[in-house]
């Protein structure tokens, strides 16, 4: 089985397609399995090429990070291998900030939620001045 051992790691960015690959020789030829530990390969999202032998999920998001595991199986036995992935992301937006228009002793909430893999910290500033 290729890759070699037991386990690997793979790092993938959000939104980019996520290509796992598992080749398996014997004879007969092996059936490859692919299954995404305690969850399930997303449905509209999941792709497989060369005879099962690349797992395609396209559009991934931190949702599917986990361990992926191949299994290639024959009448003779089974062998398997688990990548562990994890999806990396730039900041983005869940709330923008909007501009806000007050009147003199009005007051106003400014909202801004963002999310990322790491987790981005998020500073307030007024005309470049930390608050």
């Amino acid at each position: 089985l290729t890759p070699t051992g037991s386990t690997s790691t793979k790092v993938e960015l959000r939104g980019n397609v996520l290509l796992l690959e598992c080749i398996a020789a014997g004879l007969p030829t092996p059936v490859i399995r692919w299954i995404k530990e305690g969850g399930e390969l997303p449905a509209n999202r999941t792709f497989f090429e060369n005879f099962k032998k690349t797992l395609k999920i396209i559009d991934v998001s931190e949702a599917d990070s986990g361990n992926y595991k191949c299994i290639a199986r024959n009448t003779l036995g089974s062998v398997h291998h688990v990548i562990s992935v994890t999806v990396k992301a730039a900041p983005y937006w869940i709330t923008e900030p909007r501009n806000l228009v007050l009147s003199p002793g009005e007051d106003g909430t400014l909202i801004c939620r963002a999310n990322g893999n790491p987790k981005p910290s998020i500073s307030w500033l007024a005309n470049g001045v930390p608050i």
